[in-house]
């Protein structure tokens, strides 16, 4: 414990008398975690906008015009539901326009121009969420689109499988250029630390000779990086917590609305705890290696 308190107080005293490069290496990992912050930020949020939009998935099962009552009721045997549909309704044709005329109302007058409503009865499934969905939606499918009546059947999960690989991918870039980011801001920690230790060079050699203990000599070495690291964790926090909050009103909440998820949320409390103790460790990789080094 004394260690550590004359660690602190000295890696304070020493970040005083090197105001210029200290703050240079605080501000190279804030920079490099407000990146990886903000892509932890996305993909929370696309995380969450796949969830829910495979709890409200649904399965569209389109009818030909020409169905027979025998036809439905073998669509609608099919459409039971079971492990894989929690429910389904039907909608005539009749209802499907009077919906199209609703959504699209610019588009009215040119649908009724048509003379004919083109567009086709059908059967809207909401899917079950989980693995017994996935593993057995591709095999209905296809036994819907070979049952006599049926003219075409469209689901979600493409979009959802899309989703998935558009988050992997967004988080595989956050984490590339978070890791170039970091390597690059342990190595300025290091360089700084390092000139620090220069510094007192004869005052170390001292100590070593007295026989101070390691945690002594190279402990207040460490500090410092790890407080460098720290300080630039809560500065990227803030910074990222006001881009975002400054953009929230008036761009991220349409956008939310647009597409379909109930809101678009700030960093989780456990990634941003994980991101201060994230640059920590960065600061006290740049100060081992500047205190072991030579």
């Amino acid at each position: 414990m004394r260690a550590l308190q004359y660690s602190f107080a000295e890696a304070i005293e020493s970040l005083k008398r090197n105001r210029q490069s200290g703050l240079l290496s605080t501000a190279t990992i804030a920079l490099a975690l407000f990146v990886v912050g903000a892509f932890f930020t996305i993909t929370a949020n696309l995380e969450r906008l796949a969830e829910e939009w495979g709890r409200s998935a649904e399965m569209s099962v389109y009818l030909e015009d020409e169905i027979t009552d025998e036809q439905r009721r073998a669509v609608e045997l099919a459409l039971e539901p079971g492990e894989i549909v929690a429910a389904q309704e039907y909608v005539s044709k009749e209802a499907a326009l009077a919906r199209f005329k609703l959504t699209f109302n610019d588009l009215a007058r040119s649908i009724d121009s048509l003379g004919e409503n083109p567009l086709p009865a059908s059967y809207e499934v909401r899917l079950n969420p989980g693995a017994a969905t996935e593993a057995g939606i591709d095999e209905l499918g296809a036994r819907l689109r070979e049952t006599a009546g049926v003219a075409d059947v469209r689901y979600d999960r493409q979009w959802l499988t899309r989703l998935m690989s558009a988050i992997s991918l967004v988080r595989g870039v956050g984490l590339l250029m978070g890791g170039v980011l970091s390597l690059a801001a342990a190595l300025t920690v290091a360089a700084v630390v390092r000139l620090a230790l220069n510094a007192r060079r004869d005052e170390i050699e001292i100590m070593q000779l007295v026989g101070a203990p390691t945690a002594f000599v190279r402990g207040p070495f460490v500090m410092e990086g790890v407080i460098q690291g720290g300080v630039g964790a809560v500065a990227a926090l803030v910074a990222l917590a006001v881009v975002f909050f400054s953009l929230r009103g008036s761009y991220l909440g349409p956008l939310a609305a647009a597409i379909n998820l109930s809101t678009i949320t700030f960093l989780p409390a456990e990634l941003a705890v994980l991101l201060v103790f994230g640059g920590m460790a960065v600061g006290c990789v740049g100060g081992l290696v500047a205190a072991w080094g030579k």
